[in-house]
């Protein structure tokens, strides 16, 4: 089994929001540098990223624009 980490900064302020049901979540973006390429460049991806429920608070809370952060992104689509 793989594990995938991404560990990058924040490029602003993380939103913290409800939904009409009452759960919090919070959105923000990641930017995760790659490593060099062979011309000697790197490149970024930017990552959108959102958490739910206690965790969406403890980011709204402690994380800013330029925070460095670690996710372990979760795909429900995946099929095992």
């Amino acid at each position: 089994m793989n594990k995938v980490f991404l560990i990058g900064n924040l490029t602003k302020d993380p939103e913290l929001s409800t939904t009409n049901n009452g759960v919090k979540f919070c959105k923000f973006t990641l930017a995760v540098s790659r490593n060099y390429s062979k011309d000697g460049k790197r490149e970024t991806d930017f990552l959108p990223v959102v958490v739910w429920r206690a965790q969406a608070d403890n980011c709204a809370r402690y994380l800013k624009k330029g925070s460095k952060a670690a996710i372990r992104p979760i795909d429900e689509d995946l099929p095992f």
